[in-house]
């Protein structure tokens, strides 16, 4: 079996109710539920919430809601994963074997199904358990820099800010949008879920954490340009 688990507390602190907030005529979960609905690959879309309202939300748009998410994980300080685990063993208790686990964060807005069935695919091809979803850093990180203590600029590697661009080799973060595993990997350590990852390239247009006023309105305009487009 295969479910795929959206993450969505209530008590976000940055942007308060973000999991539910109108999103350009939707609240932002609709859209990665919807994604995962089309992705036609999941046996239960489930949304992982300590919260009454999220849950009506999410249900109203097509996801199911068996549970109530203890408090005890539910905090500011929860790690998503911790989430997965629970959503994954009450599933196993509740519903039955599962073998791989898709966990969506609720504001992937730019995320489709075909994107969420590749992931899994190249998962598979890779004849591993665990994939995350990453982009290109858009600058070499070798020329990163920091602002000290007085105000001035310096650079984390000296040696890094020297190279030319075609000798420096892309990096690549954490897209924040999707991770797929099966449950052994999500119940390892991060060093070795990173280890048995492969990873899911998607395009740097299409990837925007949503953690500020700002990033809500930068995520709109831009998937109003993405939208237009097609």
């Amino acid at each position: 079996m295969k479910i795929a688990v959206i993450p969505a507390r209530g008590g976000s602190k940055r942007i308060p109710r973000k999991n539910i907030r109108d999103f350009l005529g939707k609240p932002i979960i609709a859209y990665p539920i919807a994604a995962a609905r089309e992705a036609g690959i999941f046996d239960h879309v489930i949304v992982s919430t300590d919260d009454e309202e999220i849950a009506e939300v999410a249900r109203r748009y097509g996801a199911e809601t068996p549970f109530l998410r203890p408090a005890e994980i539910s905090g500011d300080l929860t790690a998503t994963v911790d989430v997965i685990r629970h959503a994954a063993d009450w599933a196993a208790s509740h519903i039955g074997p599962v073998d791989f686990i898709c966990c969506i964060y609720a504001t992937a807005i730019f995320i489709d199904g075909a994107t969420l069935k590749r992931g899994f695919d190249e998962m598979r091809a890779a004849h591993t358990d665990y994939a995350v979803s990453v982009v290109r850093y858009p600058t070499p990180i070798e020329r990163a820099m920091r602002i000290g203590p007085n105000g001035r600029l310096a650079a984390v590697n000296i040696a890094g800010m020297a190279m030319r661009s075609q000798d420096i080799e892309d990096a690549w973060h954490d897209a924040g949008q999707f991770y797929w595993g099966s449950p052994a990997a999500f119940a390892a350590t991060q060093a070795e879920r990173i280890a048995r990852a492969v990873p899911v390239i998607l395009p740097k247009g299409h990837v925007q954490d949503i953690d500020t006023e700002e990033d809500w309105r930068y995520a709109e305009l831009l998937y109003r340009t993405l939208h237009e487009n097609n």
